[in-house]
């Protein structure tokens, strides 16, 4: 493409952004992030804690591309074009995204200018990458001013020949009708911005088979056939090859496209057909009926929107925004699994924005990229990905406010395990310290361990107790002072394990329970004896009790009185209370500052 400078720009893209930089755009007031460019990364982190606005920084740096080219040719994107005039666009044209109004493109909704910003333009998106002989960069500047936007290119070392990436924005998918009229580019990044990608996919598929029809044809060149070996290069490269490929093996299905001629059809008619598949080749079940497309599952809809642009040639930087969200379990692995194949045949990038615990969890973590208030990149260790996981990064997470302030964290298993502590605590006039933030975590000891260690990269000091239950696991298991023989000590990781089957087999004494249920001491102790086979002695509360105490099944004990175990816990006396429990307080309460 020539513009009237004579500067050529290969439009087609082809390379990967390495580095994008923000000033002032949405939370991010001063902001660089590095990309590995190259296969599936990986954008988490808690809400609101970026990763969406990095997409959308960068799907705004595509639009301001796409604009300047439009208004200002090629030449205004190379070097000798720094220092040129902006242009202005009217609210109504801004489609990258969906916003309340455009002052929403701004730190905090201050669009005028500063000491440091003479000309206005206050807001920057600059995306780097490598280009064949040096890094190349290409900034833009963006002004509000009455709602009109004004967008400028303000750093460039593009040359004449210079390949630019292209990216594309995927929300998560919304939006489909039965209609679907033929619509134009600019109104197709529109519908997407606005969260509506299914308004489109009928269009994006119909470029893709017209293309593949065309390129049929030539393959043929007035043949009858296309040869075997133009054949299997076709359905290794072509992106409507890849779809139905893709289609038959995940879901045994094909699309049929109907005819479509811009003089006569008002709307895109796409079909889906299911039956048996062999290779390359689908035999619809007898009697099946092809179905509209609106009509297919979500997950279907959602996975067939996210590979019609994976598979697109002219997409070079894929920004995905949680596509995972309609799918199953299942279907999220396969979906990453064959973008990353995608990726590499097609040598592109793909930044995918996930909350999926499922695709998180087994990814490997070099490429989860955690996003967060103050710092973001690759996670280094496996570790990191538990705490991801576990939520640390988030802005809405009050419980990690609580454990910067006291840095002591009490990992429990149960959801009654806390007020049996505090109902036991109370009974022996052992103050409850308040400074342990209870954490719920059925996770193995090395999962909470891994858990504490993201937590203690941000929160100095942190000190964390751990108390889980000791199920079917051999006695040898614990220790003298219940500390958890499976797990290695560690500096402020307390990890410790209930020698009785778990905290509930603390409470199975007859006087409580009966004080609890409203019964008669002698029907408990005959309850007990008769239906579990359980006679509690003066030995119940001792740390070495006899095996029958240490393995009873004491859950089915409180289900059959219909006793909440905290309120078993409450009528103990002092000199009745089990010698582990006062260990696990008096330890709490050693450590509580």
């Amino acid at each position: 493409m020539l513009s009237s400078a004579g500067a050529v720009i290969d439009w087609q893209g082809g390379e990967l952004i390495k580095r994008v930089q923000f000033t002032r755009f949405k939370q991010f007031e001063q902001a660089s992030f590095n990309f590995r460019p190259s296969d599936v990364t990986f954008l988490a982190g808690g809400n609101n804690s970026g990763k969406s606005s990095i997409l959308h920084g960068l799907a705004v740096w595509e639009f301001c591309k796409i604009a300047s080219l439009m208004e200002r040719g090629e030449d205004a994107f190379l070097a000798v074009a720094e220092g040129r005039q902006g242009f202005g666009l009217g609210d109504d044209e801004f489609s990258p995204i969906n916003l309340p109004s455009l002052k929403h493109l701004w730190t905090n909704l201050k669009t005028a200018k500063g000491e440091s910003d003479p000309d206005g333009y206050t807001l920057k998106i600059r995306c780097e990458w490598d280009g064949a002989a040096e890094e190349k960069h290409l900034e833009f500047a963006l002004s509000l001013a009455n709602d009109r936007l004004f967008i400028k290119p303000v750093a460039s070392n593009l040359q004449a020949g210079d390949r630019v990436p292209t990216a594309a924005l995927l929300p998560p998918f919304a939006g489909i009708s039965a209609r679907e009229a033929r619509i134009v580019g600019a109104l197709r990044r529109r519908r997407i911005g606005e969260g509506l990608a299914g308004a489109v996919l009928r269009n994006l598929l119909l470029d893709m088979y017209q293309e593949n029809l065309r390129e049929r044809e030539r393959l043929r060149g007035g043949k009858s056939k296309i040869s075997d070996s133009d054949l299997r290069r076709l359905r290794e490269s072509d992106p409507w090859e890849l779809i139905q490929d893709a289609l038959r093996r995940t879901f045994s299905a094909e699309l049929i496209i109907g005819d479509f001629r811009e003089e006569y059809h008002s709307y895109i008619n796409v079909q889906v057909a299911k039956g048996d598949v062999e290779g390359y080749k689908l035999t619809r079940w007898p009697k099946y009926n092809p179905k509209d497309l609106m009509v297919e599952g979500s997950g279907f809809l959602q996975w067939l929107s996210v590979f019609t642009l994976a598979t697109a040639d002219d997409v070079d930087v894929l920004l995905l925004d949680e596509p995972d969200a309609h799918l199953h379990p299942t279907l999220q692995a396969q979906m990453v699994e064959q973008l990353e194949t995608l990726a590499s045949k097609k040598n592109k990038q793909v930044l995918l924005a996930t909350h999926s615990s499922e695709i998180l969890k087994t990814v490997d973590h070099r490429k989860i990229f955690q996003a967060r208030r103050g710092r973001a990149g690759y996670l280094q260790e496996d570790h990191q990905k538990v705490g991801l996981l576990a939520g640390i990064g988030s802005d809405y997470a009050p419980k990690l406010d609580r454990v910067r302030k006291t840095k002591r964290i009490l990992f429990i298993e149960g959801t009654s395990d806390l007020s049996v502590l505090k109902a036991f605590s109370e009974v022996l006039g052992v103050e409850w310290r308040t400074t342990w933030v209870p954490w719920h975590s059925t996770a193995s000891q090395k999962d909470r361990a891994h858990i504490f260690r993201a937590i203690a990269d941000e929160v100095p000091g942190l000190v964390a107790y751990s108390l889980r239950d000791r199920d079917d696991e051999i006695l040898k298991t614990v220790g003298p002072a219940l500390e958890d023989k499976n797990v290695n000590p560690a500096p402020n990781f307390m990890a410790r394990k209930w020698r009785r089957r778990y905290i509930e087999g603390y409470l199975i004494y007859p006087r409580a329970l009966a004080k609890a249920a409203g019964l008669p001491e002698g029907e408990v102790a005959d309850i007990l004896r008769d239906e579990f086979g359980i006679a509690i002695g003066d030995s119940f509360r001792q740390t070495e009790a006899p095996s029958a105490i240490l393995d009873m099944r004491a859950k089915e004990v409180l289900k059959k009185l219909k006793v909440p175990a905290a309120a078993v816990a409450s009528s103990f006396q002092a000199d009745e209370v089990c010698d582990d429990i006062v260990t696990v307080l008096k330890e709490l309460d050693a450590h509580a500052e």
